[in-house]
């Protein structure tokens, strides 16, 4: 599937905007007319974490399925999980368009969205529609750009969304809403784990899993700082990372200089380098989510021996198609079997040491 759109679909949709393609994509999952993977999960690639049996690893990241609307059609493209959102109490617009840029020469993309999103009625409304299927749906939860308390923001998703959510992403990492990363100060995050934590912990039935997705860009006194903080705290696990500011090393000549966080594959080698430092920090227990730049089977086995029980992409996708969770997939199988490994959770950490060593790339 993956050469059919690069043949003829990248070039009709690279054709369109990047909001609007990416707006038509979301189209054709929810009309059935991209093909589901037909494959079956191979046993190997089941991974428990949190409490959650996911079929294999790969997981769709936040921000391609802003208001719960395909979830499930995600999860027949062959994806272990599918994470939606980032959603906010309210709607919001978000910044002004443009605000999505391919770079192409990078396989990468800088986005300034600004949490658009439709706020946590619609969304909630689809996924209790969707409340007796199968499949692992992970809820990211954000602040709104001019809420009060952001931190009673995080509160209210949790509140929200707890029976219907497999598990909560709290989104504290995004470059796009002004003053957002702040929360990853040790003060502020002590607060807001604090207060989500008690939230959750509140709510009767299931006891649901939440997750801190952080940024690349922190220096390692921060990671050190975030490492402590979550120690005090019965936080489920860190999603590593979220997009960069960084510009280093890019090969394009055009929107190379547009404010936004960058995703792709130039923002693999630094995400991969903070989840083996932060898995160092951490140790070997709490569940590690590893994002930036997963583009094939050896890039998601490359951030899992680095230290991440499971893996998410979304930009690949944007160049690659919708066969690329179903390849990917397949080729982790393929690797298992080729090296004679009987689970995929075997390979976790195996490199962690060698990644963790380098230097976060100024």
């Amino acid at each position: 599937m993956s050469g059919l759109f690069q043949a003829i679909g990248r070039k009709v949709l690279f054709s369109l905007d990047p909001e609007d393609a990416h707006g038509l994509s979301i189209k054709a999952l929810k009309t059935g007319l991209v093909p589901a993977w037909a494959a079956r999960n191979d046993p190997a690639l089941r991974v428990t974490v949190a409490g959650l049996s996911f079929p294999n690893p790969l997981g769709m990241a936040a921000g391609y399925d802003k208001n719960a609307e395909v979830p499930d059609a995600l999860l027949k493209l062959g994806f272990g999980f599918a994470e939606v959102g980032t959603l906010t109490p309210l709607a919001q617009a978000g910044n002004p368009k443009p605000r999505i840029f391919r770079l192409v020469e990078d396989n990468a993309v800088i986005n300034r969205l600004g949490f658009n999103n439709e706020g946590h009625e619609p969304a909630f409304r689809r996924l209790s529609n969707r409340r007796s299927r199968a499949g692992i749906v992970g809820v990211n939860i954000g602040a709104n750009k001019d809420s009060a308390d952001r931190v009673a923001d995080y509160v209210a998703g949790i509140r929200k969304f707890h029976t219907l959510a497999s598990y909560f992403t709290v989104n504290i990492s995004s470059p796009n809403t002004p003053g957002l990363r702040d929360l990853q100060a040790r003060d502020s995050l002590r607060e807001l784990l604090g207060k989500a934590l008690d939230a959750r912990d509140a709510q009767s039935g299931v006891r649901r899993p939440v997750f801190l997705k952080i940024a690349p860009d922190l220096p390692e006194a921060s990671l050190d700082d975030i490492a402590a903080e979550i120690a005090l705290h019965p936080l489920d696990g860190l999603i590593i990372s979220n997009t960069t500011l960084s510009r280093i090393g890019l090969k394009s000549a055009r929107n190379t200089a547009e404010t936004g966080g960058l995703s792709g594959v130039p923002l693999f080698e630094r995400s991969t380098i903070v989840l083996a430092k932060m898995r160092q920090r951490v140790g070997v227990e709490l569940p590690l989510i590893g994002v930036g730049g997963i583009d094939s089977a050896t890039t998601a086995i490359t951030k899992i021996r680095a230290g991440a029980d499971l893996v998410q992409l979304y930009t690949s996708m944007i160049y690659r198609g919708p066969g690329l969770a179903g390849e990917i997939v397949k080729g982790m199988s393929e690797t298992l079997k080729r090296d004679g490994i009987t689970t995929i959770a075997a390979l976790r950490d195996s490199d962690t040491a060698e990644w963790a060593g380098r230097a976060i790339p100024a």
